[in-house]
């Protein structure tokens, strides 16, 4: 058994003799290792000169920080003489807890022999319940306790019954509280009847933003258009929050995406038609296809609801035969407005396998 030296060196030669030929207890040991640091004695010139490695001193002048403030916190006489003779690494898992818990801690370890390894989880335990602000009914902060509550956390998840087995046999090994005991043993009975399998959770799901809510308008018809057809064809009516539509008429609707400028539309309707039909309906600029040798299908989004002038949109308006017509101004014009595009929709596009078997069309 190591005994403590009577007269403990202060200068740096001394310290070394004494780590040298390891006199004094290990407690002494790190004692002597801190004052060399401060001295200016780096840890590996420690080491050459006594055969302490450097993770090895980093151990012991830690532990013996946790071993003074053992005594500093009252600990029982049985403990501090136990921790002095040996336990530095056990003491060195103690680093990160509070002075009281240290003690409480220590005392844990001594009474139940445990091994660096478990020390280290009830550590992790007792941290754990430090982050729990109100305790199970009847529960302490007791290091036992706390293995507990980790014991319960861990029995909820998904576990064979080996697993489960080892953990409620370290829960009964560590309980302290009459409660935290209870607990343990309502696991054991547990699993000595059948499990009743829990319903599962509702697939649930969440909008994020409003451009992921879709949103179905009706197709009022197809270029070429009558005025009255576009004019008379109800509002939908909205209802929120998911934009359920209620129609007064029978209808064909589209869906389009949650874009803003589809959600901006107050009294918004689809007007189908295609490249071809609607050049045909535009007074100025030039509506291509994108398909080689065909028409492309198209979707007119127009806002019956946007009837005030501005020279960046086009507008629907009433030609001399009653049919329905685009057309841009540069100024404000004198016939009346019935609507404004506010979008102009055309499909996905797709790669047509079937022409990539032809190499020279693909590579063109």
């Amino acid at each position: 058994m190591p005994i403590p030296v009577a007269t403990f060196p202060t200068d740096s030669e001394g310290l070394l003799k004494l780590l040298r030929h390891k006199e004094g207890t290990w407690v002494q040991w790190g004692q002597a290792c801190q004052m060399l640091q401060k001295m200016g004695e780096n840890s590996l010139a420690i080491f050459e000169n006594t055969g302490f490695e450097p993770v090895q001193q980093n151990q012991i002048v830690v532990a013996s920080q946790v071993y003074a403030s053992l005594k500093a916190g009252h600990a029982a006489d049985i403990v501090i003489a136990h921790f002095e003779q040996k336990g530095s690494d056990i003491l060195n898992e103690l680093r990160v807890l509070n002075q009281s818990e240290r003690v409480d801690m220590a005392t844990f370890a001594l009474e139940k022999n445990l091994d660096v390894l478990e020390a280290k989880d009830v550590v992790k335990a007792i941290k754990e319940a430090s982050n729990v602000a109100n305790l199970p009914e009847g529960f302490t902060r007791h290091p036992g306790d706390a293995v507990v509550l980790q014991v319960l956390k861990a029995s909820q998840g998904k576990l064979d019954a080996q697993e489960r087995t080892r953990l409620i046999a370290r829960g009964l090994r560590f309980a302290h509280s009459d409660r935290a005991r209870a607990a343990i043993e309502r696991l054991l009975t547990d699993m000595s009847t059948p499990v009743k399998r829990k319903a599962p959770n509702l697939p649930n799901f969440r909008y994020d933003s409003e451009d992921n809510i879709p949103r179905i308008l009706p197709v009022v018809g197809t270029l070429p258009m009558s005025v009255d057809t576009f004019i008379t064809y109800p509002v939908v009516e909205e209802l929120a929050p998911f934009g359920i539509v209620r129609a007064s008429v029978e209808s064909t609707w589209a869906t389009l995406p949650g874009w803003f400028v589809v959600h901006e539309a107050k009294d918004g309707v689809v007007i189908f038609c295609n490249t071809n039909t609607l050049q045909a309906a535009i007074a100025q600029g030039e509506v291509l296809s994108s398909i080689r040798d065909r028409a492309e299908d198209i979707l007119v989004l127009v806002d019956r609801s946007q009837r005030e002038w501005n020279e960046n949109s086009y507008f629907a308006i009433a030609d001399v035969d009653g049919n329905i017509k685009f057309t841009w101004f540069d100024s404000q014009p004198e016939m009346e407005l019935l609507g404004k595009i506010t979008l102009t929709l055309r499909p996905k596009r797709f790669f047509d396998e079937a022409a990539s078997q032809d190499r020279w069309q693909f590579e063109e």
